[in-house]
């Protein structure tokens, strides 16, 4: 079994906005088969990362453009579905309004490639969709742009909300063991212990 990771370049486009960031995606499985998590800019250098293998899904962490604007094109070459949570449709719509998602992610599904399970988890907050990915016999969490190394992912724009991020990482991400690798949407990965104070100090200043 493996984790590997893929980096992407390009623009991330909310609110008028525009800001340049590398992203992480993931590969999740062994020499045959993985999950891709995060469709980011650039199809063909995931199709490279790929190198064959077959593609079990392609699982969205949300639905911001810089997460899922390679995930058409990539879903064409490889021929897997392309998951994403529901509530972040409208997000999706932006990126790609003549076409779909092929299945919601439900929270508490299993979502299994190349002898790893991954359990949904609905952490919304950075979006109202947002969902993040334990694998625990790989003491590891996928957690999009819900939980960095430094701290909870950014609010303060349009659908975003940081007392709903705080909570949904107290609530579900700090409920993992310490130990757990945090594998993050963009920068470093982390562990649950090395977020968890900083976590908890924010949500007692808001008085969550």
């Amino acid at each position: 079994m493996s984790i590997e990771l893929i980096t992407t370049d390009g623009i991330f486009a909310l609110d008028g906005g525009e800001w340049e960031v590398t992203n992480n995606i993931w590969l999740v499985g062994d020499d045959r088969e993985v999950v891709v998590f995060d469709a980011a800019h650039n199809h063909e250098r995931i199709v490279q990362a790929i190198n064959g293998r077959k593609v079990a899904a392609i699982v969205l962490t949300h639905g911001h453009n810089d997460h899922i604007n390679a995930a058409v094109p990539l879903r064409d070459a490889v021929d897997a579905p392309i998951l994403l949570h529901a509530d972040d449709q409208m997000l999706w719509d932006v990126v790609w309004p003549g076409d779909q998602p092929d299945r919601q992610l439900e929270p508490g599904a299993v979502i299994k490639a190349g002898g790893h399970q991954l359990t949904v988890l609905h952490t919304p907050g950075h979006s109202p969709g947002c969902c993040s990915f334990h694998d625990a016999d790989a003491d590891a969490v996928f957690s999009g742009d819900t939980l960095f190394c430094g701290g909870p992912g950014a609010t303060g724009r349009s659908f975003s909300d940081e007392p709903t991020i705080l909570r949904s990482i107290r609530d579900v991400l700090l409920r993992l063991p310490d130990q757990t690798v945090v594998h993050t949407g963009h920068g470093d990965s982390t562990t649950i212990g090395a977020e968890r104070d900083g976590v908890l100090e924010r949500a007692a200043e808001l008085k969550l």
